[in-house]
């Protein structure tokens, strides 16, 4: 008989180890902080977002994202601009969106190279497990930019590959792909639809 709470805590051991891996290097690459990492990630895939939706979207109140985005324009790495009548963007900067392209890059080798203990028959078959989960963990979570934060959207769809987290986000909560979130095809929700990812 299967021993599901051992597996539940292995599943909970292995996701802290990766996400402190991927965490580590993101931020190291970035020279900020966990949430200055995925809005550089955000604002690279969808430039232009406010403040406030790029905190909903990193998982930070209004204050706090607009004292991220401060820092973020003290490094030189993203700058707000004036729109229509009181409407602020915040854009990348060149800057931002190579150190965007570097931290993803740094939060992928070392899950790259845990993939090396498994043969590429394990490694489809883990990929398809992880889909599960990811489909799983939106229906919990509801915010497919909030778990998709510090996503490499492209590697996400390559080779025609559907997002899983995209996928269930236009499934909704009755499969009739309309979805839920709405990412308005800036986002992971858009993921699955073809290979542009970003």
């Amino acid at each position: 008989m299967h021993d599901k709470q051992r597996t539940a805590n292995l599943l909970g051991a292995t996701a802290l180890a990766v996400a402190d891996l991927a965490l580590a290097g993101a931020t190291k690459a970035a020279g900020t902080s966990a949430s200055g990492a995925a809005a550089l990630v955000a604002l690279s895939a969808s430039p232009g977002l406010s403040v406030t939706e790029l905190g909903r979207r990193v998982g930070l109140s209004q204050s706090a994202a607009a004292r991220m985005v401060d820092s973020l324009e003290s490094d030189g790495l993203a700058e707000r601009r004036q729109g229509p009548g009181r409407w602020v963007s915040v854009v990348p900067t060149a800057a931002g969106r190579r150190t965007s392209q570097s931290l993803l890059a740094a939060r992928g080798s070392p899950l790259t190279g845990m993939l090396d203990a498994l043969d590429d028959t394990e490694r489809d078959t883990l990929a398809e497990l992880l889909g599960k989960l990811l489909a799983r963990a939106y229906a919990e979570v509801g915010d497919a930019e909030l778990m998709c934060r510090l996503c490499d959207r492209a590697g996400c769809v390559r080779d025609g590959a559907v997002c899983p987290v995209g996928q269930a986000e236009r499934d909704g909560p009755g499969g009739d792909g309309t979805g839920g979130g709405g990412t308005g095809g800036d986002g992971p929700g858009d993921c699955g639809r073809g290979a542009r990812g970003a």
